[in-house]
């Protein structure tokens, strides 16, 4: 069945947080100049201040935390982003008034980001200088399990203590510190929420290249060998893998920055890419995600008709070697409200988090969002197994069912006919599934729900749960929310629950083989000032070492053993860049930190969800000698 157009002309216009989430190559378009911002105010008034001033909607931020996002990042989001269909009864010149408006600044120069620009160019010719270290760190995991635990840091427990800046780089025209970099070969790669990706020496933050993509890039990178055979091919060179937040999928030269290939599987409108492709065997596999969960529930809206999927592809070519479904049947016809609009079930089931592979039954696995209609066929809220080779759905192991849940219809239409009759909570699974093997030497697949729940399943029984436990209360902004991390003997759970305020966050150390919890600790707050302890960004995990952020921009470091703190660093501060770009650290939120070569690598200003601290840096930590 063909997807329906989207026609929806809304009253109301949100830019939730997740405004960097879908900035795109806004800088690429004709920089004429918008109206004049007074008459912004008025457009603001009727149709944002209903979200923005109020204080009551989730992930909306305040008129001020706006104002720490780039105009291009905004315009981008109601032109060609996540806001596309909230922004469609704005004019083009409405839209670039209001992003002047929301961001308090004048477009800038679009080149602004590009590597050629910069002032600190690496050397020409510039080799790469691995450092002979500890490993690399590659793609979201480190491993074909996501376990997030670095096995050989280049450090010790006793080293973390004494970690100290040694460098950070400021991503230029940039409202949020985006996507996790990888660190392979003496490089470090990272995307940015202007769509500009960087390579940069892992020694010095010198800038190699850069590439525009067409949009927000917020997954982590994969590094891998191109195969020799082919005219683009050779036997030393290798590509980097990578997705961008309008449903992009790209392989470049990792030694360039030349553009090897690029697709977009999903047509659908609102797609987006936000969990990390995974390279193995020659194959890339990329999960998709929408942006539709905001859209439906606007009146006219169509709602939905996007449903979760992963696309393999050969890794040189890029040729799409199959697409298998979260849901296998199409969305079909339901019903139409009283204003004539047509409705669509069964959807959603988005993937937001990354693909994990299992090379000894030879599929992957991913953990699924909610629905956005009815009728719930099963598949969301899940862990759902692929076939490797064919893309077949192996097996599907839902937790909660009836999660059928929308943005709008939570927030800011609930009577509108186009919402679900009856909502869910929105328990869906953010973050990634995990493949471990157990101290009794079996796998288990962990997983962290938004629920608050720490849930292990059996990859050998089709996904039977083997236990469950609680590490947080739970709420659409988490429990656990980017994701946890495992070494090989425990999980290592982060919780939000962001709703709760001082009261929030926590990290908690679960039994693999059984979910007895070992430890529970939570970060706290001073008596007095400002405090926002939630932890929503993924964990990661060294010999001895747990690492946890929180909202508030501290990072901190933990004993594996009994949670006894033993570092921590408030990353809210201004930076002396080495491009010269002018750097601002500000909430801990998405992407984890990255061990690596000796080094400790970190985002600070993720502020794409529910953020009211943007910044711009990514820093580079070597512990002092």
């Amino acid at each position: 069945m063909p997807i329906p157009r989207v026609l929806t002309r809304p009253s109301t216009v949100f830019l939730l947080a997740t405004l960097a989430l879908a900035a795109g190559h806004a800088g690429a378009q004709t920089l004429q100049a918008p109206l004049p911002v007074t008459t912004a105010l008025p457009l603001y008034v009727r149709h944002c201040s209903g979200c923005h001033d109020s204080g009551t909607v989730e992930r909306a931020p305040g008129r001020d935390a706006l104002r720490g996002f780039a105009p291009e990042s905004i315009l981008a989001a109601l032109t060609t982003g996540k806001m596309i269909s909230q922004a469609s009864s704005l004019s083009d010149d409405q839209k670039r008034t209001m992003a002047v408006y929301l961001s308090g600044r004048p477009f800038g120069d679009p080149t602004i980001g590009d590597a050629r620009n910069m002032p600190n160019r690496c050397a020409s010719p510039a080799p790469a200088a691995r450092r002979r270290v500890g490993a690399d760190w590659n793609g979201w995991g480190v491993d074909a399990g996501n376990s997030r635990f670095q096995p050989s840091p280049g450090m010790t427990a006793a080293d973390v203590p004494r970690l100290k800046l040694k460098w950070a780089f400021g991503f230029p025209r940039t409202a949020s510190a985006y996507g996790q970099p990888a660190v392979v070969d003496g490089r470090v790669y990272a995307g940015s929420d202007s769509g500009y990706v960087y390579a940069l020496d892992v020694e010095t933050g010198c800038v190699h290249w850069s590439f525009q993509a067409r949009s927000g890039v917020r997954t982590a990178m994969s590094v891998g060998p191109l195969k020799s055979g082919g005219s683009r091919t050779g036997s030393r060179r290798r590509a980097v893998y990578f997705a961008d937040a309008s449903g992009n999928v790209y392989a470049l030269d990792a030694g360039t920055g030349e553009q090897l290939w690029s697709d977009r599987p999903e047509p659908h409108p609102l797609t987006r890419i936000t969990g990390a492709p995974a390279l193995y065997d020659g194959r890339l596999y990329v999960p998709i995600s929408s942006g539709e969960e905001s859209a439906g529930g606007q009146p006219n809206y169509p709602c939905c008709t996007f449903r979760g999927s992963v696309v393999a592809y050969d890794a040189v070519t890029g040729k799409r070697l199959w697409m298998g479904y979260t849901i296998p049947t199409p969305p079909a016809p339901t019903k139409k409200t009283s204003i004539g609009t047509q409705l669509y079930g069964p959807s959603g089931s988005a993937i937001w988090s990354a693909v994990t592979i299992d090379p000894k039954r030879k599929l992957l696995y991913v953990a699924t969002g909610d629905a956005y209609s009815h009728p719930d066929d099963g598949s969301s809220d899940a862990i759902i197994a692929f076939e490797l080779k064919t893309g077949r759905r192996a097996w599907v192991r839902q937790v909660l069912k009836g999660d059928v849940w929308l943005t709008a219809c939570a927030q800011q239409n609930p009577k509108s006919e186009t919402c679900p009759e009856n909502m869910g909570p929105d328990f869906d699974f953010g973050a990634n599934p995990i493949l471990r093997r157990m101290p009794n030497g079996k796998d288990v697949i962990i997983a962290g729900q938004k629920s608050g729940i720490a849930w292990a399943f059996d990859p050998d029984r089709k996904g039977e749960i083997l236990w469950q436990q609680r590490v947080g209360r739970g709420s659409s902004t988490g429990g656990v929310q980017f994701g946890p991390a495992a070494d090989d003997q425990h999980g290592y759970f982060a919780n939000s629950d962001q709703p709760l305020g001082r009261e929030a966050g926590g990290l908690t150390a679960l039994a693999l083989a059984t979910g007895e919890k070992v430890w529970s600790v939570r970060p706290g707050c001073p008596a007095e000032g400002a405090c926002a302890p939630a932890q929503s960004a993924a964990v990661t995990v060294i010999p001895g070492v747990v690492f946890s952020g929180s909202l508030d921009g501290m990072m901190r470091a933990y004993a594996t053993k009994d949670g006894a703190l033993l570092w921590e660093y408030n990353s809210v501060r201004d930076y002396t860049t080495v491009n010269g770009v002018q750097g601002r650290g500000g909430m801990i939120n998405g992407p984890g930190p990255v061990v690596a070569n000796g080094l400790f690598f970190l985002n600070s200003g993720y502020a794409a969800i529910g953020g009211n601290a943007p910044g711009n840096v990514l820093l580079a930590f070597e512990p002092e000698r």
